[in-house]
């Protein structure tokens, strides 16, 4: 769940849930004709034939089981399943950047670098510091183009980008590399793609004195269903924004590298739905007008995002010739209506919403077959944002498997813990500070003191001592897992181009527990169950940071479910521009999946090199990813030094070095393997066997010195 909008291996044999994947029945609504397509697109300069790009981001669905007993996600949407394994590949060894958080985990995966160079590192909202060391807090979802979003303030004190790149710029636009290729490229929900809220990105887009805004400040429902969450950004001579008219507004990306000058978009559904559909609102796929929850036609709310309403946009924005389209689809374990709550693995209603997400893509894949849009002439993206860990009680009864025994929690709810209070009163520490709430909460000292500074160490020091008695397993539980300081940090990909909202220190807590600053005296209690949400994310824990892909299509071998290829969401762009044979303006964090793509697929030199680029892009993976090797071992070492009280603070002094050092070698060899894997992928150098063995020992030599030093601390 967008919760800054609210403040597993058998395919599907003997599951019990239907293992034959039968022809879904057309959706109510009147039979789609065939779709059109953009005549000026091109994708098929490396893949003949290559005509439609359908990117998907689920809000945490989970391949795996979070119960044994009880069939995944994935697993309980057979459709989907079967269509990724039999068409292409799914990835169960993917992982996500950190902080795992929906923000961050989509612009990731849309951009292809880390939070670091598109600045929402820590998401779905953040902290900024004012001048006087106050902080406050914004949010990471507005448009691609807006400044800091915080609607607390007249004018928030950091004229930094929402996206904002490590040189102070506005980061590049994924739309950027389709349209200039001449094909449309519709955004159902896809983060900062479109507009987010009625405020900021309003004015922003339209103008403070537009009648968009006067909409937005008369009834802030109905401008939320006519202009947020739904948009399309079209190519130079695009018909679609044509015959839009007065519907298509310009779209403006001032930082773009190269320019990005005459092109329009059209933002929201008032625009959207009579340019792809005729008529006032598009059908989700069981047939019915997808509307908000008065009524109105068009965007229903990001919550309100299920498999059916983005499925629905998607099938009719490809009816209409837009050829590449990228949604969100929102989570199936939360109940997204009246009684909202979170549902436990099992449970009757979040059973029933994943048989409706199933029925969905029933329903669009015989859709887009109707329409001529198969794996021949389409390539599909399919992933999720992160997994997220389970906070809960046992099931009853004990063997429920939520198909044919539904399952039922006595408890069920993240553990929020007060940190304020806790430091108060079992370490006497009432430093003042500012949280970003999280399973991975970030503090914000006030006055912005140095890493260094006595005020921010006494206080790392205390939190790493603060326990906690689980209210669901009674144990006594250290809350903080993991310390990173600044330093740290940046090494996570963690700190950005705007130094204000960079935190005084981050805690990868247990992930049971959901970290806020309340009162100091704890008259309510520090640690309580919130049944609210059950699902938890952020942290640095395999549960959450191990996630899954799948890619289908043309280009794409046929290799089933596999956990061979470690790879993360940087990966996601680079490997979709090599099948399309596009490529961005910039230099991606990530490399291509050549061990997931037929030969034929590549251009000549990753062709030619496919070996040594796979052998070099495993090791760099493991060097430069959040979560790779390298990361989990430093972040060790990080924890001990921050935690570590010593004389003089040695400890922590040395650590910091040796970290500062390692970071130093980290980024220039880092550096290095990118421009190589760069230059081969897009047809610019070889890498032979000699380079490749060099860069790959390098490499692990680095890796291997940074787990040595963790180990020493």
């Amino acid at each position: 769940m967008r919760k800054s909008k609210v403040l597993a291996l058998a395919v599907t044999a003997g599951l019990g849930i239907g293992a034959a994947v039968a022809a879904p029945a057309m959706a109510a609504q009147s039979a789609p004709t065939r779709a059109k397509t953009e005549s000026s697109c091109r994708l098929d300069d490396t893949n003949p034939g290559l005509k439609h790009v359908i990117y998907l981001q689920f809000d945490n669905v989970h391949f795996t089981r979070d119960n044994p007993n009880v069939p995944s996600d994935l697993e309980q949407m057979p459709h989907l399943l079967s269509f990724l394994t039999s068409n292409g590949v799914v990835d169960t060894n993917h992982h996500t950047p950190l902080i795992a958080h929906t923000g961050n985990d989509i612009l990731t995966s849309l951009t292809g670098v880390y939070g670091d160079r598109h600045g929402q590192s820590v998401a779905n909202s953040y902290r900024y510091f004012n001048p006087d060391g106050s902080s406050n807090s914004a949010s990471s979802f507005a448009y691609w183009t807006d400044g800091v979003a915080d609607t607390s303030v007249p004018t928030p004190s950091d004229p930094a980008y929402t996206m904002v790149t490590k040189d102070g710029k506005n980061a590049p636009a994924p739309w950027v590399s389709y349209t200039r290729a001449g094909c449309d490229f519709g955004a159902v929900s896809a983060a900062n793609t479109i507009l987010e809220n009625t405020t900021v990105d309003i004015d922003k887009v339209f103008g403070a004195n537009s009648a968009e805004a006067a909409e937005a400040k008369a009834d802030q429902a109905r401008a939320q269903a006519d202009y947020v969450g739904i948009g399309v950004h079209c190519a130079l001579n695009s018909k679609l924004c044509a015959s839009a008219g007065a519907g298509a507004s310009a779209d403006l990306l001032p930082d773009e590298p190269g320019g990005y000058t005459g092109y329009q978009a059209l933002f929201g559904a008032k625009a959207v739905d009579p340019a792809i559909a005729g008529s006032a609102a598009v059908n989700s796929t069981s047939g019915t007008p997808i509307t908000d929850p008065k009524g109105n036609p068009g965007f229903p709310g990001f919550d309100g995002m299920s498999a059916a309403n983005s499925l629905g946009y998607v099938a009719q924005m490809q009816e209409a010739g837009v050829p590449v389209t990228y949604a969100y689809i929102s989570d199936a374990h939360d109940r997204h209506v009246a009684p909202f709550g979170a549902f436990g693995p099992g449970e009757a209603g979040y059973v029933a919403q994943l048989k409706t997400y199933d029925d969905a893509f029933a329903a669009f894949f015989s859709r887009l077959a109707k329409d001529g849009i198969t794996t021949r002439n389409t390539d599909f993206v399919v992933t999720s944002d992160e997994n997220d860990h389970f906070v809960g009680g046992t099931p009853s009864p004990a063997n429920c498997d939520g198909v044919t025994v539904p399952c039922s929690y006595a408890q069920i709810g993240e553990v929020n813990a007060n940190a304020t209070g806790l430091l108060a009163t079992q370490q006497g520490v009432t430093t003042p500070f500012k949280v970003h709430a999280d399973s991975a909460p970030n503090f914000y000292l006030d006055g912005n003191p140095a890493q260094t500074a006595p005020s921010t160490r006494s206080l790392e020091q205390a939190w790493a001592k603060v326990t906690a008695v689980n209210p669901i397993s009674g144990k006594t539980d250290t809350i903080n897992n993991y310390l990173a300081d600044r330093t740290e940090m940046k090494l996570l990909h963690m700190v950005t181009g705007d130094a204000a909202r960079t935190p005084t220190f981050t805690s990868f807590a247990d992930p049971d527990y959901y970290v806020y600053a309340g009162a100091a005296n704890c008259n309510s209690a520090c640690v309580a169950l919130g049944p609210a949400f059950a699902w938890n994310h952020g942290d640095f824990s395999t549960d959450i940071n191990t996630t899954w892909l799948g890619i289908a299509g043309v280009g794409v071998k046929h290799l089933g479910v596999t956990d061979r290829v470690w790879s993360d969401h940087t990966d996601i762009r680079p490997t979709m521009l090599a099948l399309t044979g596009l490529r961005d303006d910039y230099r991606s964090d990530g490399v291509v999946l050549t061990p997931f793509l037929r030969n034929s697929s590549l251009r000549r030199p990753l062709e030619r090199d496919a070996h040594q680029y796979a052998q070099v892009a495993a090791a760099y993976k493991q060097l430069n990813a959040g979560v790779g090797s390298f990361a989990a071992a430093t972040l060790t070492l990080s924890n001990k030094g921050v935690s570590s009280a010593s004389a003089g603070d040695l400890t922590y002094l040395a650590d910091e070095g040796t970290l500062t050092a390692l970071g130093a070698e980290r980024d220039a060899l880092a550096a290095q393997m990118a421009a190589a894997l760069d230059d081969v992928a897009f047809g610019h150098g070889r890498l032979d066997d000699r380079k490749a063995d060099l860069l790959v020992k390098q490499a692990g030599l680095l890796v291997r010195q940074a787990q040595r030093a963790a180990a020493a601390a």
